[in-house]
């Protein structure tokens, strides 16, 4: 694409969710412009280390799919939006295929289908193992850099979403520097919120930008209280803290034990409830960690989790490893329809900054990427059809800027992330969240009132206060905008 070209679609982030939308519409004779703030392949989608969940093999269904989802969500999965996902599963894996990503297969040439946590079946589709976000993205950013339509403008950040005042859209973004630009569609694809809490699987940069903006500009957010815990992440005295050993691991045979020795969970449950067996036994224990048994796995399966195990100093053939939960994966984000429209005309959602219901408050394992896929190509096909930005002149950049959602937040502090890990963590209680609502950090408070909001306990979102489940907020959502307080929301 030229300096002067006019781009179609503006795409917010090069991750999965964002390199495969601008592709997808690319294939679709699209012009497309990419802004990210880190350079292609530098993405938080290169460390996911889980794979797409998929039915694809014959003794297993889409159907059996959704009712995992299902069943996995704590009965507050969309369902409409998850038999989306399963049911166009299948068709994303053979894309990436097509477009060069290698899948890992057996010595038949078949798909090798892993086992994860809360699936009744085989059908985690990985790329080297537990390296598929590295060989997804890497193959995902080489075929953007040479896409001839589409423009990758790194190191860039968006800083406000432009919006038409008169007739309620978003019209394109407003770069740092004071540059804007325009087109019919915005997608944001801009990762997750993971980093906020003190203890983390996620990169730094997870702070929930995307989110911010779509706020700003007016859009609704959802589900913000549902953050998931990963229940294995390393305890480490250095940089090794957090790093994420994949729930595969567990699928393959490895073992959950006590200070004893002894196993206390099955190591396949859904994630929830791996997660708070695990807060239990710390609690009740006073450790720092419990031990992952990694000894009877094949750690050919898992070239690259056993090599930065052992550059951290662990040698998971010999001894087990230590780990605890830690903050992993927004589950909430920007409220989406099922072509990835958020509230706001011209604005669109893809990837873990979504939330389309997929989740409901438990993330079926390796749904993620999956749904990475999925919307990103029914975002493509929708946006392209946006009509044409309004006002004078065509699509493409411009100076001055507007100034219109360009406020800039307060940066994100160690106390912050402290407050949100000691109070909105694996379990939190109201007079926590309550201390929450006037942190600097404005997405900290969104997330304390929508877990406010949520008077009880479901998948991810344990209130000490409110123990039970509660049959009120069956598939309900607690959505969240600018000039509103919290509200419940029920999407069909």
């Amino acid at each position: 694409m030229t300096a002067t070209g006019s781009p179609r679609l503006i795409v917010v982030g090069a991750g999965a969710a964002g390199t495969y939308t601008a592709l997808c519409a690319s294939r679709q004779g699209a012009l497309v412009t990419i802004v990210s703030a880190t350079p292609l392949a530098g993405a938080s989608s290169y460390w996911a280390q889980g794979g797409l969940a998929a039915a694809m093999s014959p003794d297993d269904s889409p159907e059996a799919h959704l009712a995992d989802t299902i069943r996995a969500g704590r009965r507050a999965v969309r369902e409409s939006a998850a038999r989306v996902v399963c049911e166009e599963a299948a068709a994303a894996v053979q894309d990436l295929a097509a477009l060069g990503v290698r899948f890992d297969a057996d010595r038949h040439g078949h798909l090798a289908l892993g086992l994860e946590g809360g699936h009744s079946a085989r059908r985690v589709v990985h790329a080297g193992g537990a390296a598929t976000g590295r060989r997804v993205i890497r193959q995902l950013s080489a075929l953007v850099a040479q896409d001839e339509r589409i423009e990758v403008l790194e190191g860039r950040r968006v800083t406000g979403l432009l919006t038409d005042p008169g007739n309620p859209r978003c019209t394109g973004v407003l770069l740092d520097g004071g540059e804007t630009l325009t087109a019919p569609a915005t997608v944001l694809a801009t990762g997750g919120a993971a980093a906020l809490w003190a203890r983390t699987t996620n990169p730094v940069g997870a702070t929930g930008s995307g989110l911010l903006l779509a706020h700003r500009a007016g859009a609704t957010l959802a589900d913000l209280e549902l953050m998931q815990f990963h229940p294995t992440a390393v305890v480490a005295p250095n940089g090794a803290d957090g790093f994420l050993v994949t729930e595969a691991v567990r699928g393959e045979g490895a073992l959950l034990l006590d200070r004893h020795g002894e196993r206390f969970v099955d190591e396949l449950a859904p994630r929830d409830e791996v997660a708070r067996a695990i807060q239990d036994q710390l609690i009740s224990t006073g450790a720092r960690s419990v031990d992952l048994d990694m000894r009877h796995v094949d750690p050919a399966l898992f070239p690259n989790v056993v090599g930065a195990l052992r550059r951290a100093g662990f040698d998971p053939e010999r001894r087990p490893v230590p780990v605890a939960p830690a903050a992993h994966y927004m589950m909430g984000g920007i409220a989406t329809d099922l072509d990835a429209r958020s509230s706001l005309a011209g604005l669109f959602a893809v990837g873990e900054c979504s939330c389309s219901g997929l989740h409901g408050a438990n993330r079926l394992a390796s749904n993620s990427l999956t749904e990475c896929f999925v919307f990103g190509a029914r975002a493509a096909r929708v946006a392209l059809s946006e009509p044409a930005t309004p006002g004078p002149g065509e699509p493409g950049r411009h100076r001055p800027a507007a100034p219109t959602g360009s406020t800039k937040p307060p940066p994100l502090t160690d106390a912050s992330r402290a407050a949100l890990w000691r109070d909105a963590g694996i379990e939190r209680d109201g007079d926590g969240l309550r201390a929450l609502l006037d942190d600097p950090y404005p997405l900290v408070g969104l997330i304390a009132k929508s877990a406010l909001r949520r008077t009880e306990s479901r998948g991810a979102h344990q209130r000490r206060d409110f123990p039970e489940r509660d049959d009120a907020f069956d598939d309900r959502h607690v959505t969240i905008t600018a000039d509103r307080e919290p509200e419940l929301a029920e999407w069909h």
